[in-house]
């Protein structure tokens, strides 16, 4: 590439093949080197989750959920030197044969392809692979440095879309992982190429809070660490170890990398739902328990009155024997407390002192006369 006037220098210390193309008079895409399959074209970030996730040549499983067009699968199948599986995932067919096409002219040996939904790949798979990349479909705000039409493409609503699906998808790629893996452990790494919070931390939070997990450090010197706290929000403390890198700091995309270790199969959810059942037992076994005593004591109660039949009395004081006593005309106690009769109103108690006072009759004595 020197010969043809392309300028190039050494990507940095982290990585031992990779190369920054600075100037170019010809185009690196259409090369006979290139057409050979001498190298590939990507950014220096999308090399970064292959770094962390570190395949070895030991006849591993690796599982790539979204592989289209092929960069990271042929990075690790490269540093797999083309041992072990590959089985490299998109959910979209047009874009797997840009995949297919790179495999055969890189001359890639290990690599299966395949169009499954990467969200039901958990139920299809399960536990059935040593090591998972999920380089998440996300909004691309990483990319707005050479990309700048994506800030006025991309809005709020497609962000929490995008959120979602990485929830499910990172969900799939834990259930699908094999935590008892002697060759890995049972490691996977999430990654994208965005740095919004809501893309990154937030999924890496949640999937902790739905999978019996563990968040490990990736393995990367460079970066700068996740975050534990933004704004009102607040995430688990080792959320820390994952990585972010910014295009104004380290001279390429801006991108996230998380790197997780599955540590059982068991789920939060399920234990919680498993609680309840018990609970739910206890309680519908200690009502069986009181609705049996209740009706025991029901069976005594009968059992008294039968043995105790109340017998009638004739006139000579004998009773007769298989009659029953007619209840008491009494009127049964009720439960219910006593309540006081209404207080009388003042003015009902108040005697009436309408009467009118007459005075006492006086007679009209006539005086005596002499006769």
């Amino acid at each position: 590439l020197m010969k043809r006037g392309v300028s190039l220098d050494p990507l940095a210390n982290w990585s031992k093949v990779g190369l920054k193309i600075v100037e170019s008079p010809v185009p690196v895409g259409a090369t006979p080197e290139y057409l050979s399959g001498q190298y590939m074209l990507q950014s220096a970030a999308s090399m970064c989750p292959v770094l962390a996730l570190a395949p070895s040549p030991n006849n591993e499983k690796i599982l790539d959920m979204s592989a289209a067009p092929g960069g990271k699968t042929s990075y690790l199948a490269q540093l797999m030197r083309n041992k072990g599986v590959v089985m490299a995932n998109d959910s979209k067919p047009e874009r797997q044969k840009a995949t297919v096409a790179n495999m055969h002219r890189l001359g890639v040996k290990n690599v299966i392809t395949c169009t499954h939904d990467g969200r039901k790949l958990g139920k299809k798979f399960p536990n059935s692979f040593d090591r998972v990349l999920l380089d998440a479909p996300c909004s691309g705000l990483g990319v707005i440095s050479r990309d700048p039409s994506v800030k006025v493409q991309r809005t709020m609503m497609d962000v929490h879309k995008c959120a979602h699906l990485q929830k499910e998808l990172l969900l799939a790629a834990i259930d699908a992982l094999n935590h008892k893996s002697k060759k890995s452990g049972g490691v996977m790494v999430y990654s994208t190429c965005s740095v919004a919070v809501a893309e990154n931390e937030e999924v890496i939070n949640y999937a902790l809070s739905k999978r019996d997990i563990k968040i490990v450090d990736a393995g990367l010197d460079f970066g700068k660490p996740g975050f534990v706290r933004y704004q009102q929000r607040r995430f688990h403390p080792s959320v820390a170890l994952t990585r972010r890198f910014y295009p104004h700091v380290h001279n390429m995309d801006g991108f996230y990398v998380a790197k997780i270790q599955k540590l059982s199969d068991r789920k939060p959810e399920d234990s919680a739902e498993k609680e309840e059942g018990d609970s739910g037992d206890e309680d519908a076994v200690a009502a069986n328990v009181v609705g049996d005593k209740k009706a025991k004591g029901g069976d005594d109660k009968n059992n008294k009155t039968n043995d105790r039949t109340k017998i009638k009395k004739r006139k000579g004081g004998k009773r007769k024997v298989g009659e029953v006593e007619k209840p008491s005309k009494k009127k049964p106690r009720s439960d219910h407390l006593s309540v006081p009769p209404p207080m009388q109103n003042k003015q009902q108690k108040k005697k009436t002192t309408n009467a009118k006072v007459t005075k006492p009759r006086r007679f009209k004595m006539k005086a005596a006369t002499d006769c």
